[in-house]
């Protein structure tokens, strides 16, 4: 099958599962069908899903990532001794593990075509990673709490893991409480990756984007952080991804 075969067939999929979708049409530009699946795929709550849609998802969502382009992280050149520095788009990272800025309720962001990472990564992963989550909470019978992690694999991206974490939210100025709750979410998602023998972490910029946390400040608090971590870790390579101008800057002064 083709992308476009692929594509159709995924929608035409979820537009079948939900009675106020049977109306949609199926728009003709490539683009315009990528951002409807997108949408649909936010949209879907954790359900089990037939092999042969998982085959299709699997396949489409596979060659979407080869087409953007896959980076290695052993193509990248450490800025300090298992420290690297990368501005890409972290869901074509080819790395033991990613983490992903998480909510509460632990089931990726919901709202159509969202640029939040939460948003990219269970999009670019697939369904499955939805109901990963899912099943995880359902077990745990609360919401996740602030500044800790869970593990997922990572189904259809590069890496072999995500690893989830709940930053704290900024609302008016920051408390000492935040930065030790951010600080909390490196540290946890570092043991929870050297528990499970994993050796090369990829970070987010953790609360910086939806929660508000000053750009700056948290990546002061993550070069802190996992400095002090591989002092006694010296094996696992960590990359901070920046994404944005005013992440790489601040890492850039930082490092």
């Amino acid at each position: 099958m083709t992308q476009e075969e692929r594509r159709r067939c995924l929608l035409q999929a979820l537009i079948s599962e939900e009675p106020q979708y049977r109306a949609l049409e199926i728009p003709e530009s490539a683009e315009a069908q990528k951002r409807l699946l997108r949408a649909l795929f936010n949209l879907r709550m954790p359900r089990k899903t037939d092999q042969t849609f998982l085959d299709i998802q699997d396949a489409y969502l596979q060659e979407e990532t080869r087409q953007k382009g896959i980076t290695d992280l052993d193509s990248l050149t450490p800025v300090k001794d298992s420290i690297y520095l990368w501005r890409g788009d972290i869901t074509t990272l080819r790395c033991d593990a990613i983490v992903n800025a998480a909510n509460s309720q632990m089931l990726g962001c919901f709202c159509p075509n969202h640029g939040c990472i939460d948003n990219a990564i269970h999009t670019f992963s697939g369904v499955q990673l939805r109901q990963a989550c899912a099943d995880l909470m359902a077990r745990q019978d609360s919401e996740e709490p602030m500044g800790m992690a869970k593990i997922t694999g990572a189904y259809n991206l590069p890496c072999k893991y995500v690893l989830h974490t709940v930053g704290p939210i900024i609302y008016e100025r920051v408390t000492e409480r935040d930065c030790e709750l951010l600080a909390s979410c490196y540290r946890s998602c570092l043991s929870l990756a050297a528990e499970n023998q994993i050796q090369s972490v990829a970070f987010c910029c953790i609360s910086t984007g939806e929660f508000h946390f000053p750009n700056a400040l948290a990546a002061q608090i993550a070069v802190e952080t996992v400095t002090d971590f591989l002092k006694t870790h010296g094996d696992m390579k960590v990359v901070f991804n920046a994404f944005k101008d005013t992440d790489m800057n601040a890492y850039q002064r930082l490092l």
